[in-house]
């Protein structure tokens, strides 16, 4: 983990998150305080869903925060991969910390001197649309009946409207690191 933050010069107080293969998966890693079809609703797709992890992961992944963020990226190469190993892999994008998300891999070239391995899984999103740099949208479904949206990310309106509209969830107004 130290590695990750070193190479992108990220601060170790900001979570990585986790990419699991299957919304069953979810069940074992995370406190699951929604229904199951709102998960099937979001997931997969360009959203983080944070939830109070579970002793299942490993205890030196974010070990100052009880929460974890849980993603099961639409992307076909990520999916065979999560699901290949079988065990939660700790995600982030392939970039400096505060930098734009990389959509494709000559984007972050100048980490490949740093890093074991590159795999060009193809491209994330269309390339075109500004929206796709944005990152994931971040949600926090920690608490009961509630959500809070951590980062807007790039599907922020679909997401509010079906935990909203769909879910009746209310929008927590606490503030979210």
């Amino acid at each position: 983990m130290d590695a990750v933050y070193r190479l992108k010069g990220r601060s170790e107080t900001k979570p990585l998150a986790v990419c699991l293969g299957r919304v069953a998966d979810v069940y074992r890693y995370c406190q699951v305080r929604v229904p199951e079809e709102l998960l099937k609703d979001l997931l997969p797709g360009p959203v983080t869903l944070v939830m109070e992890r579970s002793e299942e992961l490993n205890k030196d992944l974010n070990p100052f925060t009880p929460l974890v963020g849980i993603r099961i990226p639409d992307h076909a190469f990520m999916l065979d991969l999560a699901q290949m190993f079988g065990g939660p892999l700790a995600l982030t994008s392939a970039n400096l910390s505060s930098q734009a998300s990389s959509l494709n891999v000559e984007e972050f070239q100048d980490l490949w001197p740093h890093l074991s391995l590159v795999i060009d899984g193809g491209p994330i999103g269309d390339g075109q649309s500004p929206e796709c740099r944005l990152g994931s949208t971040v949600v926090d479904l920690s608490v009961s009946g509630k959500f809070g949206i951590i980062r807007p990310g790039c599907a922020l309106e679909s997401t509010t409207a079906i935990l909203q509209q769909k879910y009746g969830l209310l929008p927590s107004h606490r503030s979210c690191p």
